[in-house]
């Protein structure tokens, strides 16, 4: 237990630069406090006393604004960032050295029963307002932009961004854990290229009327 707070302690220390000392962290911080509680809970869960489980993970809820299912698995070093509006849901699995930012949702599509929330691999970054929704992988070392909304597989290496997510980056390399502005924008992308065949279409119709 002791050892868990500490790696939780050191990872935000390494990730976010407006830290300033452990004891802030331990008893300032949401994300390590809905950790701390939801390790609580998740002990409970796995012992079949569930409304217990509940109960501590609700209390989490309102303290921190961090909901966390009890029946969730969390690896280690999860740094949850501001973490407002944060919702991971009860068959969700996180890997180690994931980041998490605020009103991300770890969700499912429906009613279903067995697995119906998303496998977060290692090492991956889940940008602010984020929604990965469904019972798929995202795959070590990837990213989910700001905003996006992930409704399949995502394999390891990626950057995916937009709305449903679509990959723009897969380079078989480490990408950097806090680089959240030079994400391409596939939308963008898309507009300009329409915005030049406008363009070349124009310029073809004026050469057309001076004939």
């Amino acid at each position: 237990m002791f050892k868990r707070i500490r790696e939780d302690i050191q990872a935000v220390k390494e990730r976010d630069p407006a830290a300033r000392s452990s004891i802030e962290i331990f008893f300032l911080y949401p994300g390590v406090k809905a950790l701390r509680m939801y390790r609580r809970a998740h002990w409970f869960y796995k012992h079949n006393m569930k409304f217990i489980a509940r109960w501590i993970s609700q209390r989490a809820a309102r303290k921190t604004g961090i909901e966390i299912h009890p029946g969730a698995t969390i690896g280690r070093r999860l740094v949850i960032d501001h973490g407002h509006g944060v919702v991971i849901g009860e068959t969700a699995e996180i890997g180690d050295d994931v980041l998490i930012y605020q009103g991300v949702t770890l969700g499912g599509t429906g009613k279903d029963v067995g697995k119906r929330h998303p496998t977060i691999g290692n090492n991956v970054m889940v940008c602010s307002g984020a929604k990965v929704l469904g019972p798929f992988k995202v795959g070590d070392n990837s990213r989910i932009a700001a905003g996006a909304v992930v409704l399949e597989e995502v394999p390891p290496n990626c950057t995916v961004v937009g709305i449903p997510a679509k990959i723009v980056r897969q380079d078989g390399q480490k990408i950097a854990p806090l680089d959240q502005i030079h994400i391409p924008d596939p939308v963008a992308q898309q507009l300009d290229a329409l915005n030049d065949r406008i363009n070349q279409l124009t310029e073809k119709l004026d050469e057309i009327s001076k004939k």
